[in-house]
């Protein structure tokens, strides 16, 4: 699994495409509910080049999850391509996105 812990209450998932998407959220997807769970996490999209339906049910599942249990959570890196279709899924209003992975641990840092 691509997880950065970067400290203890952060931690940097990069996704791939698939199938390696799925198999990286799904760990991830258990983890959450336990004691070990981080409380923030950060998506990063930037090597994701395509994305399809199934993909975009985990992560909508990720984020329920990620707020059932108190998980801050950001997502970042689209690639333009990545991004029309959380633009044409309206899931761009659903998500937080922050423009970079940097800025995302600098507005993690000052929630906590």
């Amino acid at each position: 699994m691509p997880t950065e812990r970067w400290s203890d209450d952060i931690w940097i998932v990069r996704l791939q495409n698939e199938p390696s998407f799925s198999d990286d959220l799904h760990p991830l997807l258990q983890r959450l509910g336990r004691d070990d769970a981080p409380p923030a996490l950060i998506i990063d999209l930037s090597e994701v080049t395509s994305i399809n339906s199934s993909n975009l049910s985990q992560l909508l599942k990720l984020r329920k999850t990620a707020a059932d249990h108190n998980v801050a959570m950001r997502m970042t890196g689209p690639s333009n391509a990545i991004w029309s279709v959380f633009l044409m899924t309206g899931l761009d209003k659903v998500f937080p996105f922050t423009q970079d992975t940097s800025t995302a641990l600098a507005e993690l840092q000052m929630d906590r």
